[in-house]
C-alpha cells in the first residue's frame, strides 16, 4: 500500500508540471487516489475488526496488543492531524496565488503586440505589391518573367507569379520557377482581390509544430491595371509570397501558447486543488495505517514467544509433529521455544522413522506387483478351500479367462476350469499329507486343458501347462496361503512332436524307401512272365494285381520323398529378393498350370503392394512356401461357393516388416485344428500327408518369420482360412 501511495503521489507530481499528461491522467488519478484510500480504510477496520475478535475469543496477548495499538494510532494521528490542517490552507492560498491579474494582462497584451506585428506587415506587403502590380500594367505576358525577377530583390519576396483572372500560370519568379504547377490561388481569393483591388494573407501560423513554424509566410495578391481603356481585357493578378522572420514567428506562437495554458490553468484550478488535497488526505491515511501496523508489529514481538508455544502445544496435540517455528532471541522465552521446537523434532524423526519403513513395505509391494504382472508364467494365490484370493495378468492370457472377475470363489467351480480346478486342490491336499513325512516343499505336476464350446480356456486348440504349487504364510497369523505357478508349454510340446516326427520322417525314407523298388519290379516281371501264360480271365486279374501294386508303391514312394524333404530340409541361404517378383513368378506357373487343365480351376487373385521393398529369403524354399500355401488354399476352396483365393502383399512402414498373406473361401480349420495346425500329419483333408503347413513353419522359422494362422469371420460366420508370414526387410 505504501509502495502504491508513492507511486500515485510521483505521478501527481509529474501531472502538475506537464499540461498534457496532467489533463489525461487527471480522472485515472483521482479515481486511483479514491480506491487506495478506500483500501487504506479497509485495511485499518481490518485491522480493528480482527483485534476485536481476539480480544472477545480471550486470546493469549490479545489485550496487549490493542493497548499498544492504541497508543501507537493515537501517537500517529494527532500529528498527523496538524500537519493535514496546516497543509489545506497552505495549498488553497498558494494555488490562488497562482493566477496573478497582472500576469493574466502581460499575457494578452503581449498577445495583441504579436497581432499587430502581424498584420502590419502584411499590410505593408499589400501596398508594396499594389504599386508592383502597377508597373506591369503596360508589360506584355512575354516580357512578364523578366520583369518579375527586377522586382523580387526590391520587395524582399521569396516568390513571385503573375496569374491570369482565370487561375492561369503567366509568369513567375524566385522559388515558384522550380515548381511544375505552383500552388494557384483560391477562387474566393481571386473574388478578393477584383473587389479590393489588393488583400494579403498570413500562412502557416495554424500549425504549431517547429516545422511548420519556420515556414510561415505572407501571401499578398493585387490586381494589375489593364492597357489602354479596352474594357473586355482579362484582368492579371500578381502574388508576391514572402518569408516570416522566424524570432518573430517563434515569439508570436510561444505568447499564443502561454496565453492558451495559462487560461486553461486558470480553468482547472479547482481541479488541481482537489488533488493536491487528495494526496494530503492520502499521506494522513498513510500516517494512521503506519502506526497502527506498528503497534501490531511491536506488539506480535512481545506476544510472540508465548503465542508460539499456545499454537505448538495445541498442534502436538491433533497429532502435528511438523518443525515449530522458533525465536532467535537470548532471553528466557526464545529458548523456551527452542527446547519445545527440538522436543517436537524428535517425536517426528521416530515418526518418519516409521513412515519410511512402511513406504519400504510399500515400495517392495508395488515391485512385487510390478514383477507379478509382467510375468510370462500365470501366478494364483489360493486360499485353504481353493477360493482365488488374486491372480496375475499371465494367468489370464494363459489360461483365456478372466480370473480377476471370479475372486473370491472356488477355482474349481468355475465353468471350464472344473477339472483343472479338482486336479490342483487334488495335489495341493496330497502334498499337505506328504510334505512334513517327505521333507516337501512344492509340488510340479503338468495338465492338458481340453478346448469348450462357447469361449473359455483351452479356446483354439488343447492347452498343455506345467504347474508348480506351495505353501505360502497368508496376511493372518496362523493361516496359510496357497501359491499355483504355472506355464503354457504347448509351443514346447508342439516342437517336440515337430522334432519327433522329423526323426520318425528320417528313418522312414530310410527303412520304407529302399524296398518299394524291387517290390515294383518283382510285380512288373511276373506281368511279363505271366502274362502269355495264363487264361484271358486270369491275366486281367494278373494285370489289374500288378497295377495295384505298381500305384501303392508310387503312392509310397511319394509319401516318402515328402517325409525326406521335411526331414533334410536344407538350411535357407537368406539373400535380398523382391517378393512381388517372386509371387508374379510362381503365379504365372500357375496360371499356366490351370489353363491346361492339369490343375485347379479355383482361380487366384493378386494384391502385390508396389512399396513393398527387397526381404531377406532363399528363392527356392520361398517359392515352395508360396506353392504350398496357394494348393492348400485352392483345395479348400473347391466345394465353396466363393472360389476365389486371394494372395496379397503389404509394406508396414511402421515395424517395417513385410508381409505375405494367403486366404482362400473354404471352410476355414476346425478350432481343435488351429493349435497345431503347423505340426506334421495334422490335416483336414481326406489325402496327404499334412507335412504343406509343417514344412511351411520350418521354412518360415529358418527366415526368422513371424507366422500366423487363423479363421475369417465375417457377420459371426467362418468365410475361410488365412495364413499370413512376416518378413523382415533387406539392410
Amino acid at each position: 500500500m505504501i509502495g502504491i501511495a508513492i507511486v500515485l503521489m510521483f505521478l501527481l507530481t509529474q501531472a502538475t508540471g506537464n499540461r498534457e499528461l496532467y489533463e489525461r491522467n487527471y480522472g485515472r488519478l483521482f479515481a486511483i487516489n479514491m480506491v487506495v484510500a478506500g483500501l487504506l480504510l479497509l485495511v485499518i477496520g481490518w485491522f480493528i475488526v480482527r483485534l476485536a475478535s481476539r480480544l472477545r475469543s480471550g486470546k493469549f496477548g490479545s489485550r496487549l496488543l490493542v493497548k499498544l495499538a492504541a497508543i501507537f494510532a493515537l501517537v500517529g494521528f494527532v500529528p498527523g492531524l496538524l500537519i493535514y490542517v496546516v497543509s489545506y490552507q497552505f495549498v488553497s492560498r498558494s494555488i490562488e496565488s497562482w493566477f496573478d491579474v497582472k500576469v493574466e494582462g502581460a499575457l494578452d497584451a503581449g498577445l495583441s503586440l504579436g497581432r499587430s506585428t502581424l498584420d502590419t506587415l502584411a499590410h505593408d506587403l499589400a501596398n508594396k505589391t499594389r504599386a508592383a502590380a502597377n508597373q506591369l500594367a503596360e508589360v506584355p505576358d512575354t516580357s512578364a518573367a523578366l520583369a518579375l525577377e527586377r522586382m523580387r530583390e526590391p520587395l524582399s519576396a521569396n516568390d513571385l507569379i503573375l496569374w491570369s483572372g482565370t487561375g492561369q500560370l503567366l509568369a513567375s519568379a524566385g522559388q515558384s520557377r522550380m515548381l511544375l504547377s505552383p500552388e494557384r490561388p483560391t477562387a474566393q481569393q481571386l473574388r478578393t482581390v477584383r473587389a479590393q483591388r489588393a488583400t494579403s494573407v498570413i500562412e502557416g501560423l495554424e500549425d504549431p509544430s517547429p516545422g511548420a513554424v519556420s515556414q510561415a509566410r505572407i501571401k499578398a495578391l493585387a490586381v494589375v491595371p489593364g492597357p489602354g481603356l479596352g474594357l473586355s481585357a482579362e484582368p492579371r493578378v500578381l502574388q508576391v509570397t514572402q518569408s516570416l522572420p522566424p524570432t518573430l514567428v517563434a515569439n508570436a506562437v510561444a505568447v499564443q501558447d502561454a496565453h492558451r495554458e495559462y487560461q486553461e490553468r486558470a480553468l482547472a484550478r479547482d481541479g488541481l486543488r482537489r488533488m493536491y488535497i487528495g494526496t494530503l488526505t492520502l499521506s494522513l491515511f498513510l500516517a494512521v495505517f503506519g502506526a497502527i501496523f506498528l503497534a501490531v508489529l511491536l506488539g506480535n514481538q512481545l506476544a510472540r514467544p508465548l503465542l508460539l508455544l499456545a499454537a505448538g502445544v495445541r498442534e502436538v496435540a491433533a497429532g502435528d509433529l511438523s518443525p515449530k517455528p522458533v525465536l532467535l532471541g537470548k532471553d528466557e522465552l526464545g529458548g523456551l521455544t527452542r527446547s519445545f521446537a527440538e522436543m517436537t523434532q524428535q517425536l517426528a524423526d521416530a515418526r518418519g522413522a516409521v513412515e519410511q519403513s512402511m513406504v519400504q513395505v510399500n515400495a517392495a509391494r508395488a515391485h512385487l506387483q510390478t514383477i507379478l504382472d509382467n510375468l510370462t508364467a500365470g501366478v494364483i494365490v489360493l486360499d485353504e478351500q481353493g477360493r482365488i484370493e488374486t491372480s496375475n495378468p499371465g494367468a489370464t492370457r494363459i489360461l483365456r479367462f478372466p480370473l480377476a472377475a471370479h475372486e473370491g470363489r472356488k477355482l474349481a467351480e468355475i465353468e471350464g476350469l472344473e477339472s483343472f480346478g479338482a486336479a490342483v486342490q487334488a495335489q495341493f491336499d496330497d502334498y499337505m499329507n506328504d510334505r512334513l513325512q517327505h521333507g516337501l516343499d512344492h509340488w510340479q505336476q503338468s495338465f492338458e486343458l481340453n478346448p469348450v464350446q462357447g469361449g473359455g480356456p483351452g479356446q483354439g486348440g488343447a492347452i498343455t501347462l506345467v504347474a508348480r504349487g506351495a505353501e505360502m504364510p497368508s496376511d493372518e497369523p496362523g493361516r496359510f496361503s496357497r501359491l499355483l505357478v504355472f506355464d503354457d508349454i504347448s509351443e514346447i510340446v508342439s516342437a517336440q512332436r515337430a522334432q519327433a516326427w522329423g526323426e520318425v520322417a528320417r528313418r522312414l525314407a530310410h527303412e520304407i524307401k529302399n524296398p518299394l523298388t524291387p517290390i515294383q519290379l518283382s510285380a512288373e516281371r511276373l506281368a511279363y512272365k505271366l502274362g502269355d501264360k495264363v487264361a484271358e480271365p486270369e491275366r486281367a486279374v494278373l494285370r489289374k494285381s500288378v497295377q495295384t501294386i505298381v500305384d501303392q508303391v508310387d503312392a509310397m514312394k511319394r509319401l516318402v520323398n515328402e517325409f525326406r524333404e521335411y526331414a533334410r530340409l536344407p538350411s535357407a541361404e537368406l539373400k535380398p529378393i523382391d517378393l512381388n517378383g517372386l509371387v508374379s513368378d510362381v503365379l504365372h506357373l500357375y496360371v499356366r498350370v490351370g489353363e491346361s487343365g492339369a490343375g485347379s480351376q479355383v482361380p487366384v487373385r493378386a494384391e502385390l503392394d508396389p512399396t513393398c521393398p527387397k526381404i531377406l529369403g532363399d528363392a527356392q524354399q520361398l517359392r515352395q512356401v508360396i506353392h504350398n500355401l496357394l494348393q492348400n488354399a485352392q483345395d479348400a476352396t473347391e466345394a465353396s461357393a466363393t472360389r476365389e483365393v486371394l494372395i496379397r502383399t503389404q509394406w508396414n512402414e511402421a515395424n517395417r516388416r513385410v508381409r505375405l498373406v494367403v486366404r482362400d473361401s473354404g471352410t476355414g480349420f476346425p478350432e481343435h485344428i488351429l493349435k497345431r495346425a503347423f505340426e506334421p500329419y495334422v490335416t483336414t483333408k481326406d489325402k496327404g500327408t499334412g507335412l504343406g503347413l509343417a514344412v511351411v513353419k520350418k521354412i518360415a522359422d529358418e527366415h526368422g518369420a513371424r507366422i500366423d494362422v487363423k479363421n475369417r469371420v465375417e457377420d459371426g460366420v467362418i468365410a475361410g482360412a488365412q495364413v499370413s508370414l512376416s518378413f523382415a526387410v533387406a539392410a
